[in-house]
């Protein structure tokens, strides 16, 4: 293993890298300095890792994934685990289950404590021993705060024994919000991590691009996306459900999930929209490409999928420490506007279009995120932050200034979905900039979104998605042109 944790094989087709443990001693250094600086200067920091899941009431057990928090604490891959931070002198203990004898018939050799020690870096002990290993702690902090994305509140540790010891449930969210506070400015460990996942996954969605055709199913290029991101980067897992729309089907926000698979057949003529992102240790990318299934671009399709790119590079052009999130979604709804307006899909000024809130009806979800351990990730609302309830910025997963170290997505983008174009042309005011005639060409057409994973620098921001963007670009690739192409490159 390298000194920077990261490996990278001499293969071609293949990438490897691999995440040191010293990672995670950075993180949890960097939580206790918050903490002390926050006031809180004694005590133990107590997590509990994730939980087995069973699907329903049978024995099957699905592939494990480990819980965001506890994963950026300790790395640690296996389920039943607890593990403490004592806040003064940045030390921690893992408290690993006692597994059965059985365990290692069915599902391998049986780690001891010591081997588990060599291979997360820290104290192991058993779980046990937790009453009596935190007896004597000033006082025992547990995680509790709420997820501004979800609405869930993170579940505290507990354990036979737990009601013996002074504990003090983190009602204040003082811990869960200086963890989020961390988890939202990245490592330098964890940038080269995130790019090296979004590397691997921008050449999963080229490997889709060039293969897409009529006739195939949207599942074939969720397979492919899936099959090139685990034998070319080694990713098991996906950051989420992959998003494979076609024609007017890419109108439909969170397409894929068990009640519209993926199962549709590509038609000619149609564009296909993909979101998809690989995950490698915990951390995932989210990325989404749209582009014409027959490998040429429409006028109309050129026209929306413009739309969408003038906006990304307007809000890419803004991106820097102390920018804030809120007027980068307008920024982009603005650019949309008048793209629409100068294609002839709209009438009027954009600032009285804008000011109707007209950008929600074609952009209605937020601009993007940020993005880490978790695809949408914590922090985007800290303390002294809400949510704006304006239509639109009230879907922002952030409402807060950019600050560097920060990795977001910038996914701006523009659809025809029949329940807002409807309810537009019912209303007095936003009906007054549609022009009906037109868009009734865009009827079936379904939507565009182009989706980059940036990384925040102390002077603007780096791109760590490598994908095809302008129109040409995209029809080069799909006709089999190199990629990346030198002028990317630069």
């Amino acid at each position: 293993m390298s000194s920077r944790g990261v490996f990278f094989s001499q293969a071609s087709t293949r990438r490897e890298h691999r995440v040191s443990m010293a990672m995670f001693a950075e993180h949890r250094r960097k939580l206790c300095d918050q903490l002390l600086s926050d006031g809180l200067a004694c005590g133990v920091v107590l997590l509990q890792g994730g939980k087995p899941a069973i699907r329903h009431e049978t024995d099957h057990e699905d592939v494990f994934r480990q819980e965001s928090f506890f994963a950026y604490l300790f790395g640690v891959t296996e389920p039943g685990f607890y593990g403490t931070v004592d806040v003064a002198t940045y030390q921690a203990t893992l408290f690993a289950p006692k597994l059965p004898a059985e365990y290692a018939v069915w599902m391998g050799p049986i780690k001891t404590a010591k081997e588990l020690s060599d291979k997360y870096g820290v104290n192991v002990r058993w779980t046990e021993e937790l009453p009596i290993a935190l007896t004597g702690a000033a006082v025992v902090h547990l995680l509790c705060g709420l997820n501004s994305d979800s609405g869930a509140t993170s579940a505290p540790a507990s354990f036979d024994g737990l009601d013996t010891l002074d504990v003090e449930l983190d009602k204040s969210a003082r811990l869960y919000n200086a963890l989020s506070s961390c988890r939202s400015v990245k490592t330098a460990a964890e940038v080269e991590l995130l790019r090296f996942v979004c590397r691997v996954s921008s050449d999963a969605h080229v490997a889709v691009m060039r293969t897409a055709r009529a006739g195939m199913r949207e599942y074939e290029l969720e397979a492919l996306f899936q099959f090139e991101c685990y034998i070319r980067g080694g990713c098991r897992l996906q950051g989420y459900t992959c998003i494979c729309a076609t024609g007017p089907r890419s109108a439909i926000l969170h397409y894929g999930h068990a009640g519209a698979p993926n199962d549709q057949e590509l038609q000619p003529g149609a564009l296909a929209l993909m979101d998809m992102g690989a995950e490698f240790a915990c951390y995932g990318a989210d990325i989404t490409c749209t582009f014409p299934v027959d490998g040429h671009f429409s006028a109309d399709q050129v026209l929306v999928y413009n739309a969408v790119l003038a906006a990304q590079h307007a809000v890419f052009a803004c991106l820097r420490p102390g920018v804030q999130w809120v007027d980068m979604h307008r920024l982009a709804e603005r650019t949309i506007l008048q793209c629409l307006t100068q294609g002839g899909l709209l009438r009027g000024s954009v600032d009285e279009q804008h000011a109707a809130h007209l950008g929600a009806v074609f952009m209605p979800h937020g601009l993007g995120h940020l993005l880490g351990i978790d695809t949408h990730d914590v922090g985007g609302y800290p303390p002294g932050t809400q949510r704006l309830q304006e239509p639109g910025i009230c879907k922002l997963r952030m409402n807060r200034a950019l600050e560097a170290g920060m990795v977001l997505t910038v996914e701006p983008g523009c659809y025809f979905i029949s329940p807002l174009l409807d309810a537009a042309q019912r209303d007095a005011i936003q009906s007054t900039f549609l022009v009906p005639e037109v868009l009734k060409r865009f009827v079936a057409f379904g939507g565009v979104r182009l989706e980059d994973d940036v990384l925040i620098t102390a002077d603007g921001c780096e791109n760590l998605t490598l994908c095809p963007r302008t129109t040409a670009e995209v029809e080069a690739v799909m006709a089999g042109g190199p990629w990346p192409q030198e002028t990317r490159m630069r």
